[in-house]
């Protein structure tokens, strides 16, 4: 580990010192005016879809962060429910139908009007394409009366209206593929500032949507290159390859911090890393997994490895939000010595002399699935392996695409798979708890392929979806979270910050908290 840790810290002084170096050369004679051709912007980003089809896994994001897709609802900066294609709705007294009024305004990329039956048909199409749907409600009906959408469910939701602004719910237009147009190779019509012009994973450019029904589209073309490694997204930015981008690694960021050619929009973010265990292998055993989770220094991995630009890891939801994080009590801290006590007492001892315990022969060897696409989760990685040596646990780290992370997990084809999870992208936490951890039962949470399940913590989910008062709701979670920590379900790594960085010949460009609106219609050249 500690030689791997010099590696990575090697290699970020050598991005710091190569982005300053660039800098200076770029500087020079530079006014910052931006390039000549401003209806072209370049964008830099972290991309893991294959295709565009926004029901596939998670590419619904992709298609809402490129400024292609939107939904009937979007967040604010803080987090509250604001109207979007839909502009306002209302609840029966019941609370089991909600009536959406659709901007009559609205229009998608080819001309075709957002009534109230594409927006049927679209929410229809989410559902029947992807299993996920029916984890955040079920409808029993679901019609259009003029531009009225009209959707019963089968019991009351409180938080409708923040499920259908998830991406997956993005709307598009049903009628457009029926006549041939292929989603995933070509995009879909959706109803953003932007339309698909070409895609690859390497690269997308989306160009003007001339129909576009909120507003002036600033550009003509904005060309989006993927470019994972973190440095190498930030030394295009400062070579000029690209005009914004998001998520700098730490070390370059405060280089640009103090740069007057960008500007860094950084905030707390809801995200939390963690490690989903799965109950099923080695793991399962409780004490086994308790040893494990309190022989991570998750301190110091924060506060020295990732020099404090992330709060060290505790429970399911981060501090950004207010569900009782520091009353939450974590009875697997970081004590090595007591996680040596739990192996010895579930049979595991290193009776060989290799420096790692067995039992029946065998060693006590787990498989940690990792990502490389954000910088933060190799080193916590690498962290963990080093911190498990200390105990006698060998921890084998396996890297992987991002594109196969949602199928191994639902699969649970791992003894550990790191995530880095937006933990309220409805609104609130709800869907987070419930997705990964309330049983599976006969394939109804997907979601939870760690098979971790626990009656009290499944009957606390049952209550929470079906209560609308937000301090009893508030209640819920920070009860929910605590059976979770008692359980050792996950290992809560820590919680990052997020940014966006842009040349200052560009203005809001503005990171939001559910890290959906990346490129907006409101970001353009500054006059």
């Amino acid at each position: 580990m500690k030689q791997s840790w010099k590696k990575w810290l090697r290699n970020a002084t050598f991005g710091v010192m190569a982005v300053a170096a660039l800098g200076v050369i770029a500087g020079c004679g530079s006014d910052n005016a931006g390039p000549a051709d401003k209806s072209v912007v370049k964008f830099g980003v972290t991309n893991f879809a294959d295709t565009l089809e926004p029901t596939q896994n998670y590419f619904g994001w992709v298609v809402m962060r490129y400024g292609i897709g939107e939904t009937l609802a979007k967040f604010d900066e803080k987090m509250n429910t604001q109207p979007w294609l839909a502009e306002s709705w209302s609840v029966s007294a019941d609370k089991l139908t909600w009536t959406f009024k659709i901007n009559d305004k609205a229009k998608f990329s080819n001309g075709n009007k957002v009534t109230a039956e594409a927006v049927k048909e679209s929410i229809e199409r989410a559902f029947e394409k992807n299993k996920r749907a029916a984890t955040f409600f079920k409808y029993t009906d679901i019609k259009a009366e003029g531009q009225n959408l009209i959707i019963t469910t089968d019991k009351p939701y409180p938080n409708v209206p923040g499920f259908l602004a998830d991406p997956l719910f993005i709307i598009v237009d049903v009628a457009a593929e029926k006549a041939g147009r292929d989603f995933a190779k070509e995009g879909p019509i959706g109803t953003g500032p932007y339309k698909v012009k070409s895609f690859t994973k390497e690269k997308a450019v989306v160009e003007a949507n001339e129909n576009y029904w909120d507003g002036e589209v600033p550009f003509k073309t904005v060309e989006i290159p993927s470019i994972d490694d973190p440095t190498t997204r930030a030394l295009a930015l400062q070579n000029g390859d690209v005009d914004f981008a998001v998520n700098i690694g730490a070390g370059d960021l405060e280089s640009m911090r103090n740069d007057s050619k960008f500007k860094v929009d950084e905030i707390a973010s809801l995200r939390t890393v963690l490690a989903r265990i799965n109950q099923k292998g080695v793991l399962g055993d409780e004490k086994v997994r308790a040893a494990f989770i309190s022989g991570t220094d998750r301190e110091s991995y924060n506060k020295v490895l990732l020099k404090g630009t992330f709060i060290p890891g505790k429970a399911p939801i981060p501090p950004s939000l207010d569900y009782g994080f520091d009353g939450l009590k974590d009875p697997n801290a970081y004590n090595p010595e007591r996680s040596k006590q739990l192996l010895a007492e579930a049979g595991w001892k290193d009776t060989d002399g290799d420096g790692y315990v067995d039992k029946d022969g065998k060693n006590l060897e787990v498989r940690f699935v990792v990502y490389n696409s954000r910088q933060e989760l190799p080193i916590y990685a690498e962290a963990v392996q080093s911190d498990m040596k200390k105990i006698g646990i060998k921890v084998n780290i396996e890297s992987v695409d991002y594109n196969l992370i949602d199928k191994m997990g639902i699969d649970g084809d791992y003894d550990l798979l790191i995530s880095n999870i937006v933990t309220a992208n409805t609104g609130d936490p709800e869907i987070f708890l419930k997705w990964y951890w309330k049983t599976n039962l006969n394939g109804e949470n997907p979601q939870n392929g760690s098979g971790y399940s626990n009656p009290k913590y499944d009957a606390i989910m049952d209550q929470l979806a079906v209560e609308f008062d937000k301090s009893k709701r508030q209640s819920l979670i920070i009860e929910a979270q605590q059976i979770l920590l008692n359980d050792g379900a996950a290992l809560f790594l820590g919680y990052p910050k997020t940014n966006i960085v842009n040349n200052t010949w560009l203005t809001n460009v503005v990171m939001y908290p559910t890290d959906y609106y990346w490129l907006t219609k409101d970001v353009k050249p500054a006059k």
